[in-house]
């Protein structure tokens, strides 16, 4: 079976469990009656998970593509691994470091070294555009969607 196939068995079955726990989310007594609950958008976005998953699958494979997507596990050794798990590495630290950091410093940290990691060497342009898209994204989470995310580190607010 081709290496797409494979991702897309992966995907369907991440999406049905995404989809089952966010159907199952414990709703408050204030918001049963929302228009937009907070499980709506995660289960629209299993459903088009299992959706895309779906169509990958059942999709005809072109005789053209034969062998393209095959893993070859002799050339593994050629795969670039490195940047993969430097942006794993980076998601982790992310995520340790959003609450004793803030929301802007640790975003636009994680943009600019994600972005370094990739290649990117043009520090000019990736440093304002690192700050203001975190500054962007939370001023429309915080006024938009109306969620407090802590900007600045726990000793400075």
């Amino acid at each position: 079976m081709a290496l797409d196939r494979w991702v897309a068995i992966i995907f369907l079955a991440i999406s049905l469990v995404y989809g089952f726990a966010a159907y199952n989310y414990p709703l408050l007594p204030f918001e049963r009656n929302m228009s937009f609950l907070p499980n709506t958008m995660p289960m629209s976005l299993s459903i088009l998970g299992v959706i895309a998953a779906l169509v990958i699958l059942f999709s005809p494979k072109k005789v053209a593509d034969e062998g393209l997507g095959d893993l070859d596990l002799a050339r593994v050794r050629e795969f670039n691994i490195l940047p993969t798990l430097g942006l794993v590495g980076a998601m982790v630290l992310y995520a340790l470091l959003l609450r004793p950091i803030g929301f802007l410093t640790a975003t636009a940290l994680f943009i600019a070294g994600s972005s370094i990691i990739l290649g990117e060497r043009k520090f000019h342009v990736l440093i304002p555009i690192a700050v203001a898209t975190a500054v962007s994204i939370w001023y429309l989470v915080q006024e938009t969607l109306g969620i407090f995310l802590r900007p600045w580190p726990g000793f400075l607010s």
